[in-house]
């Protein structure tokens, strides 16, 4: 399992208009082969910042199958014009796990 993680910063005063869009998005993304689940959190301390988590089966399933896809291109024209800046996605690798 691979974690995507992207730290959103969403133009000032566009927060209610984003949720808005990315609870449509969340379809979208959702649907893809190899995707396991997601999940939306804002920031407490920064209004406008957002952490987007989303889990994959494999790095190609999100950077291969959902960049490359139709539905990529539904996804950006719902989200991308919110961020200023545009987000940086990185991707992370499960080495343990604690409880």
């Amino acid at each position: 399992m691979i974690l995507e993680v992207a730290i959103l910063d969403v133009i000032v005063g566009q927060e209610d208009n984003f949720e808005s869009a990315f609870a449509k998005a969340s379809s979208i993304i959702s649907s893809m082969s190899g995707y396991i689940s997601h999940q939306l959190q804002k920031c407490m301390e920064k209004e406008n910042r957002y952490l987007l988590l989303v889990q994959w089966e494999s790095l190609e399933a999100h950077t291969v199958g959902f960049r490359s896809s139709e539905k990529y291109q539904e996804w950006k024209k719902l989200l991308h014009h919110f961020y200023d800046p545009f987000p940086v996605v990185q991707h992370y690798e499960l080495l343990q796990q604690y409880s």
